[in-house]
């Protein structure tokens, strides 16, 4: 995982942008290159709000590229709404996990692809994405 000397800290999204987020389908997520310092790719993926966290899911599992790069690195940027936000990621199991299958239906039900979303497969490369905290 990605360690710097100041180690990033998260903080809770402004309920403004992560309405925002949340209202739309354009979230590109690029976490971190090995180097911890360049961004990846930006990957468009689904995602969605549970108890005002933001959360996201890799389609192929555990084997998701963007998902590797998440939980290796821990941190990465998002652009979603016209938001552009450096973050953290962290990898997440348990029960919330049946809140965010429902947020997931809600959201994406007359999808095609809902089904594999919910499934064991993603359900196991969720991740909660937390913005870093900026000194603006």
């Amino acid at each position: 995982m990605r360690r710097h000397a100041d180690e990033p800290t998260a903080v809770a999204w402004s309920p403004n942008e992560l309405r925002q987020i949340s209202d739309s389908d354009d979230l590109h997520i690029s976490p971190f290159r090995d180097d911890g310092e360049t961004f990846g790719t930006p990957t468009w993926i689904w995602s969605v709000v549970v108890d005002g966290a933001l959360y996201v899911r890799g389609y192929n599992g555990q084997q998701s590229r963007w998902y590797q790069a998440a939980v290796r690195q821990g941190a990465g940027r998002i652009r979603a709404a016209g938001i552009t936000k450096e973050v953290v990621f962290e990898a997440v199991d348990g029960s919330i996990n049946n809140r965010i299958d429902d947020a997931y239906r809600a959201k994406y039900g007359g999808s095609p692809y809902l089904t594999p979303m919910i499934g064991t497969r993603a359900r196991s490369a969720t991740v909660r994405v937390m913005p870093l905290k900026t000194d603006e």
